[in-house]
Parts: C-alpha cells; structure tokens; sequence
C-alpha cells in the first residue's frame, strides 16, 4: 500500500500515457432513417449537423447528462462527454428523447442497447460469469458493457466467460488485458503502517474534526499510520472492502493537513469539492509509488473482481496508469475530488487500466466533507 504523508500535499510528475479508447465495432447499416437520425447494426449515430450542441466543460456536461438520465429514464442509455467537441452526447431510444436532449443543449444518438438491456446484461454476468481476473462496466461509447479478462483468465475460467458473453450478443463485447488485476498494495516507504505503504487520497472535516480518506484495503488490516519519519499521525476509523473500496482515518498529531494535491513538482492543486466523474472526462491521479499521471474516463459503476472473493463495485475506470504503492491516491480533475485508487491492471511503462472508487460514496458513508 502507499500513501502521501496526510501532512503533505498530492503532487503529480507529469508523466502522460496514450489515452486509449475503446473502438466500437462497426457494422453494417440497416437502412433506418428517421429524423435526422441513423441507425447501425450494434451502433449509434449521432445527429445531423442542424442541431447545434452547446459548448461544456466535462464538469457541467456531466451535471447535466445526470440531469438528463433523471428526466429521460429509460428513454436514455447512458452519456459521455465529447471532449473534441466540447460536448454532451447522450445515448436516446426515441425521437421524442432525442428533441429533449437537443432542447438541453446536448447532442442526441440514438442507440441500439437500452438501459434495461445493459443492466440485464450485468445481471447476467454477475450470476454466470464471476470469475476472478475480470471487470465489466457500461462503455456508453459503445453502447455495451465491456468485459475485460486478465491474464490470469485461461483454460475453463475463459470458456465459462466467453461463452457468457457469446451469449450476450450485441449487448457485450470481451477484451483481454496483459497485466493482472489486484488492489494496488505494496510493502515500502510513505505512509505506512502494518509494514505496508499507501497513498492518501483527500484531506477531509468530519464534525469539525480533520480526517483523511484512503483505500479500504488499506485500511481493511491497518490500524495506526505513520509518516515517512516514523511519526504516527493517525488511526483508522472507518473502513470497507471489498463491495466498495474506502476508509476513513482521523489525524492523531499536529501536521498541516491542506485540502490539497501533491503534484510532486514542488507544486501542488487545491482540492475545493468532490463530484462524479464523466466518461470521456479527462483526469489525473497522483500516488507515492508513480507519482502523478493522467488519462481518461473509459466507464462508471464498474464491477472488478480482484480474487479471492474481493469483488468492488460502483467503480470509475479509465486509461490513467498506477502502480502498487499508489493505493488510496487521489484521482482528480482541476480542483475536484474524484476518486481513491483502488486497483487495476499493468503499470506505468506499459499502461492498463485503473479502476477508482469514487469519493462521493465515501464522504456520504462517513457524513464527512472535503476540506
């Protein structure tokens, strides 16, 4: 496990990784066309250019791609942020959604798969398919949930999956990935305790109290976390995983604790507020072992199987790379708490994915706030 000492700011050493997304198989167009609107077998087109989208930050696009999915329901499939285009694209299954979203300012494509049909499909993963070494999320690029296979999946664990999967049809597509999936835990020299190294993700106030939180993994088995000197600093008082990936531990000693990210350049980014995430958003993560590293959001509510029965869910996944030791670490978009490295595949010579938890989830299980 690793951590920035709860004293210290989260600094990032730009160390950029290709951003990778995942490419959606095309095939071949039925002639459907209504609208403005065109259909493709296991794709989505998005509107004709008459329709003018408004120009967003990835922040208030995902404000209001969440706006959108409340209103919409099961008129929608998902969104995700166009980052070329500076603009919203949600997913719709009628016209009539589709001239609600453009009425938003966002941009309508009409898609194949429903909500239903994915969630359908998730359902069925997790009751025939849980096997350790994979992860499934929704790609709304895609339009499908993507199910990602480490190297550890071979022999009868690969059949029984891509059979699953085969069976799903147009709603999932199978990947496999080189690395391992496992929560980022590793023994050295940071914020320690129990002889093992984490990261801290985000300072926070807890009734007037000052906290920080972390990796539930890592604070699954330690109690009492020191400095790099040695100094204990603080005890454990809250902590979940697996189902979900995050703990809670109160400062026991007088050290500066900034709501703040070290960026490991002599600088550092001032954390003001947490939000959720946005597929296709672009995001940094800073950690003790690897530093700071940044990449995309590829999907949200993700569901990893780590092994021995430590499955998470509710996952963010994106292309940012990470290393053991980078546990807990802050995952971040300009001043905006995102997420806590939870764990994930590769490393930061040869990429993988990385899944986070996010950090909504846990300042509402503890009542606490960013600061």
């Amino acid at each position: 496990m690793d951590r920035h000492g709860p004293h210290r700011r989260l600094t990032l050493n730009h160390r950029r990784m290709s951003k990778k997304r995942t490419t959606i198989a095309g095939g071949a167009a039925i002639a459907v066309i209504a609208a403005g609107f065109t259909l493709q077998n296991a794709n989505a087109s998005e509107e004709t250019p008459q329709f003018t989208a408004k120009t967003l930050t990835a922040t208030a696009a995902g404000k209001l791609g969440s706006t959108l999915g409340k209103d919409l329901g099961d008129a929608t499939a998902g969104s995700y942020y166009d980052a070329t285009a500076k603009a919203l694209v949600v997913n719709v299954v009628d016209q009539q959604a589709a001239e609600r979203v453009r009425q938003a300012g966002g941009k309508a494509r009409l898609v194949q798969n429903t909500l239903a049909d994915l969630k359908s499909a998730r359902q069925t993963l997790t009751a025939d398919a849980s096997v350790p070494g994979t992860s499934w999320a929704v790609d709304p690029v895609a339009n499908k949930v993507v199910v990602t296979a480490d190297r550890t999946v071979k022999g009868a664990a690969w059949e029984k999956l891509s059979g699953v999967v085969e069976k799903l049809g147009a709603k999932a597509e199978l990947k496999k990935t080189a690395g391992e999936f496992k929560p980022y835990v590793a023994g050295g020299d940071a914020i320690t305790g129990g002889g093992s190294r984490c990261s801290l993700g985000f300072n926070v106030v807890k009734d007037g109290e000052p906290y920080f939180v972390t990796a539930g993994h890592c604070t699954e088995s330690i109690q009492s976390w020191s400095d790099t000197q040695g100094q204990q600093i603080g005890t454990t008082e809250g902590s979940t995983f697996p189902g979900s990936d995050f703990g809670l531990v109160k400062y026991t000693a007088e050290v500066d604790h900034p709501s703040e990210v070290n960026l490991y350049d002599g600088s550092s980014q001032e954390i003001t507020r947490a939000g959720d995430a946005t597929v296709g958003q672009q995001v940094v993560r800073s950690g003790s072992t690897t530093q700071v590293h940044d990449g995309e959001v590829t999907g949200l509510d993700a569901t990893v199987n780590y092994g021995n029965g430590d499955i998470v869910n509710g996952l963010i996944q994106t292309t940012v790379c990470a290393e053991p030791g980078d546990s807990g670490g802050s995952l971040f978009a300009g001043d905006t708490a995102l997420g806590l490295t939870s764990g994930g595949s590769g490393d930061c010579s040869s990429g993988g994915e990385t899944f986070f938890q996010p950090v909504t989830a846990a300042l509402a299980e503890y009542g606490a706030e960013i600061g």
